[in-house]
């Protein structure tokens, strides 16, 4: 039930994720922020079961903020995402799995802008746009037939509002807002939040 999209452009990443927390058909909050910021520059958007969401989404973020105390430097995008791979693959071989999907996203300045897709089974993949929930199934192929290497940050925009705005009328749910946020060499800025119009 729930959406998370991400849409990286040549010097950042826009990410989006709904608002709802829910519970099988029963709508428990409206203003459930499901990104975790992991250090300046790097963001986690988790969804799942609602308790293996946050627990595991907390428990990287503060080992990320260990290894920047210990050591005098943050994590890039790509050592975080493969540190999260590992944590997830070893807990999934484990008696306490946890079941959570998630997109990593950040901004390095070796590498520059970096987006990361992960599922619950631990499959990492980095890409250059990423969904995940039910709303990917419906703006995929939105986001395969509009998406370019070179968009800017108002094209990246447009085009989320494309991916929302198909959700509102195909999706049988109704997502009524959207965290969204963009990552670049300045770090993480919140973007206004995104109703879907009518």
């Amino acid at each position: 039930m729930e959406y998370l999209i991400g849409i990286q452009g040549p010097d950042f990443v826009l990410v989006a994720a709904d608002t709802i927390a829910a519970n099988s058909i029963i709508q428990m909050k409206h203003d459930h922020d499901k990104m975790f910021k992991l250090s300046e520059k790097i963001l986690m958007l988790c969804v799942g079961e609602a308790g293996d969401t946050v627990q595991f989404a907390e428990y990287i973020q503060k080992n990320v903020q260990l290894y920047k105390m210990r050591n005098g430097y943050e994590l890039s995008p790509a050592a975080a995402a493969n540190f999260t791979r590992k944590n997830l693959a070893d807990y999934l071989r484990s008696r306490t799995p946890y079941h959570v999907n998630l997109l990593l996203a950040g901004y390095d300045e070796q590498a520059g802008p970096a987006l990361y897709y992960m599922d619950y089974m631990s499959a990492l993949a980095k890409a250059p746009f990423a969904a995940h929930g039910y709303g990917a199934f419906l703006t995929l192929s939105i986001l395969d037939r509009y998406y370019k290497p070179d968009l800017t940050r108002d094209e990246a925009v447009e085009l989320l509002k494309m991916c929302l705005e198909e959700l509102k009328q195909r999706f049988i749910l109704s997502l009524p807002s959207f965290n969204v946020r963009l990552i670049d060499k300045d770090g993480i800025k919140d973007l206004e939040k995104l109703p879907i119009t009518a």
